[in-house]
């Protein structure tokens, strides 16, 4: 593999352009990776609109799937799990590598919360290293310290991208921050990849009963198709925000969820997401990625209420290489394929625009 296409964002808020690059040795300690599948996230939409304060320009795509093409001088023939690892080999990445020397990574114990975080498809721009740093491309180069994980022969790549970012962020948020316990009640405030990947996680724990409660009603028909979820609620419906709430209040019991975890990554569903729990319950805030801006709260709610708010920032590769053991228990007993619609390489402004305008659930750029 001598030459490799990549989408790059080349200036915030114009259109991105598939460039060639010539594709490298592997580095020491690294590998270089055929993708095949590289997932548009919300959070691309943000860097493309100047949101967030990264250098460009840069190739995109902070979640991937690929094959092994060459494993550089001195890198290890395991993954993450310990397993045996060589070329032809599918594997999943993590987005990120922690320094492992700032305050949060030495003394907190909180390498989600790094100061120096390395992110491909974020902020490694190219005159950064190799150009090919990012999962919207034909190549990527991952360095000394990347997580990487080999996918089981009987995982469906599509499957396996369908939470391959929301899936690693709600097993951060799920197994370290707020756990589900056996038998709760978990309501789920949004119906994209995140609120998808915590209802399917809830579920796998022994959730009692799920409710999601988001919209439009096209995602929460396709997300009960795939036996994710058991009551699903649309907060778009002519029926009003209102009534939605009072729905899902309804299916508590009256009483209120055991734990409700936001995925919307809207600011005013907080405010919402607060009068949906039980006295004595949780709330477990995962969708504020990125600042969305102030909203209106009642604090006399979580007081009230006696409400553990709980938030959770992002995933580490430790994270990944749970997400990827739990994939033969979540493709048995969901249809996560369904949730994927792929775009070549090319297509990546309709595959951008299919997000931004939610026909899309969960988009991904194919090589």
């Amino acid at each position: 593999m001598k030459r490799a296409q990549a989408v790059v964002l080349e200036r915030f808020g114009e259109p991105l352009e598939l460039r060639e690059f010539d594709v490298p040795a592997a580095p020491a300690g690294g590998m270089v990776v055929a993708c095949r599948h590289g997932g548009v996230c919300g959070t691309d939409l943000h860097l493309k609109a100047g949101h967030l304060p990264i250098p460009t320009p840069l190739v995109l795509g902070h979640e991937g799937l690929g094959t092994v093409v060459e494993l550089g001088p001195g890198t290890p023939g395991r993954d993450a799990t310990g397993a045996e690892l060589a070329v032809g080999d599918t594997v999943m990445w993590a987005s990120s590598i922690a320094c492992g020397t700032c305050v949060p990574c030495r003394l907190h114990r909180e390498p989600t919360l790094c100061e120096n975080r390395r992110t491909y498809g974020v902020n490694r721009a190219l005159a950064d290293g190799s150009p090919l740093a990012g999962a919207w491309a034909e190549a990527i180069v991952l360095h000394e310290g990347a997580t990487v994980v080999r996918l089981d022969e009987g995982i469906d790549p599509i499957a396996a991208m369908s939470f391959a970012c929301a899936g690693p962020t709600v097993v951060h948020a799920l197994y370290e921050r707020r756990p589900v316990r056996v038998g709760e009640v978990v309501v789920v405030q949004g119906s994209g990849p995140v609120g998808l990947a915590a209802a399917a996680l809830a579920q796998l724990a022994g959730a009692a009963k799920v409710i999601v409660v988001g919209g439009p009603r096209g995602r929460l028909d396709l997300a009960a198709k795939a036996g994710i979820g058991d009551v699903h609620i649309d907060i778009t419906g002519p029926g009003g925000t209102d009534a939605a709430l009072d729905r899902v209040r309804e299916e508590t019991g009256g009483h209120g969820a055991d734990l409700v975890i936001e995925c919307a990554g809207v600011p005013v569903a907080v405010a919402q997401g607060l009068t949906l729990a039980r006295r004595g319950g949780a709330y477990l805030i995962i969708g504020q990625y990125t600042d969305a801006g102030d909203t209106l709260l009642n604090p006399h709610q979580i007081v009230h209420r006696q409400l553990d708010v709980i938030g959770s920032w992002a995933f580490t590769g430790a994270h990944l290489t749970e997400y990827v053991k739990l994939l033969p228990a979540l493709s048995a007993r969901f249809d996560l394929a369904s949730l994927v619609t792929s775009y070549p390489l090319a297509d990546h402004e309709a595959a951008l625009r299919s997000v931004a305008d939610g026909t899309t659930l969960k988009a991904v750029l194919s090589s």
